[in-house]
């Protein structure tokens, strides 16, 4: 099917997916390649990447690491990403919001794995956020695994969910302080997408810990997150606040999608237009789609059509998928 028609046929049916709470699809049922046991390296998932809707076969997916899996589309059906004859597909690095269920991390891989990109799916664990010198050292592993013969020669582009923001600007500290260890992974990415940053204050990220790791007592955990934040400021507050840094003065100036909300209580959409104003400065070409009213993690539900079609329009603007692919 072509693309234009593709990405049509999608909108429409995202319009009838099953209800949708907090950022996750609940009780759907749902046979992708996410939700299935994910094979050894290297070894064929058995599964396909599938909804009722549409179905995509060819999908192999390989276990890196606990939390890391990629996925590469080797059907000849679907178009496949520009560039010259024989050059690696992009790769698209997707950064899921905390707790986010595989059928829900499924839709937004098929979109891309049906566009033309391979998947690299990194999921952020609490344990890294609660004590960032482990996320550091973890935003040091991935920059590591872009940098990996597998990787190594593809163009990146980066679609970051809520706190999945937070190990992006992990990354960035390295980046930035390193500038020329990782020009080469800095040069490659040719995009990034935002979708509901946890922004705006130190409350804001222990509301979305609370309201994700255990929503039953949210009131209570986030304010035991406070006082820990308070307790543990050089081990906790002080990284923080030199991932925000890094991520303000982002060395990655490759053009930025945002999608946000004014009723995000995790992210601040004053915050938000004070990045992207702060980015303009910089010279970054900029596209961002604000609701008054959405759900955290979840404009892809609730938005179905504009969401698209937005995401449409900056992936062709990217020149990373093919003519024919272009809306």
């Amino acid at each position: 099917m072509a693309a234009r028609g593709w990405w049509a046929l999608l909108r429409a049916k995202l319009a009838a997916f099953p209800p949708f709470v907090d950022g996750a699809y609940r009780g759907v049922p749902h046979r992708g390649l996410c939700s299935s046991p994910v094979q050894p390296d290297a070894v064929r998932s058995s599964a396909v990447m599938s909804s009722k809707d549409a179905t995509l076969t060819g999908v192999m997916a390989h276990k890196i690491r606990k939390g890391i899996t990629f996925y590469v589309n080797e059907s000849a059906v679907y178009p496949v990403a520009a560039g010259q004859p024989g050059q690696p597909k992009p790769l698209m690095l997707l950064l899921p919001w905390l707790g986010s269920r595989p059928q829900a991390q499924a839709k937004y891989c098929e979109i891309y794995l049906r566009t033309g990109f391979d998947v690299l799916v990194v999921e952020t664990e609490v344990e890294r956020f609660l004590w960032p010198r482990w996320g550091l050292d973890y935003g040091s592993e991935l920059l590591e695994l872009l940098e990996s013969e597998r990787f190594s020669q593809r163009h990146l582009l980066v679609h970051a969910f809520s706190i999945g923001g937070y190990t992006l600007a992990q990354m960035l500290v390295h980046m930035a302080k390193d500038a020329q260890r990782y020009q080469g992974v800095t040069s490659r990415i040719r995009g990034q997408i935002y979708d509901s940053l946890v922004v705006g204050s130190l409350e804001r990220m222990a509301i979305g810990v609370s309201r994700t790791v255990f929503p039953r007592v949210g009131g209570v955990v986030k304010c035991a997150s406070m006082l820990y934040f308070h307790i543990f400021k050089r081990q906790t507050v002080d990284y923080f606040n030199m991932g925000i840094d890094a991520f303000w003065n982002t060395p990655v100036k490759a053009p930025a999608l945002f999608f946000f909300c004014q009723n995000d209580a995790m992210c601040d959409a004053d915050s938000v237009e004070e990045i992207l104003e702060h980015w303009r400065k910089q010279g970054i070409n900029l596209m961002s789609k604000k609701w008054e009213e959405s759900i955290h993690a979840g404009h892809l539900r609730a938005h179905p059509q504009e969401y698209l079609s937005v995401l449409e329009n900056f992936l062709c603007s990217l020149t990373m998928v093919p003519l024919k692919s272009k809306m």
